[in-house]
């Protein structure tokens, strides 16, 4: 019973927060997509040169749990 009480103060709180700023409280959309695209940058240029390496390394693991060890 309790938990549930906390949980329903904090809905009420946040629910006032927003009645008192309007719903203008948007945050960081900028640097949130400024973010998500260099990561995705990042990526891409990692596995453009790891690509490769990267699939070699899982291919022997894989031959390795199948029992077939390249000699």
């Amino acid at each position: 019973m309790i938990a549930v009480t906390e949980q329903f103060t904090a809905a009420l709180v946040r629910m006032h927060a927003r009645l008192l700023t309007g719903g203008r409280d948007r945050g960081d959309m900028v640097g949130w997509i400024l973010i998500t695209v260099m990561t995705a940058a990042l990526i891409a240029v990692l596995w453009a040169i790891l690509g490769p390496q990267l699939q070699s390394m899982l291919q022997d693991a894989l031959n390795r749990a199948r029992g077939s060890v390249p000699g």
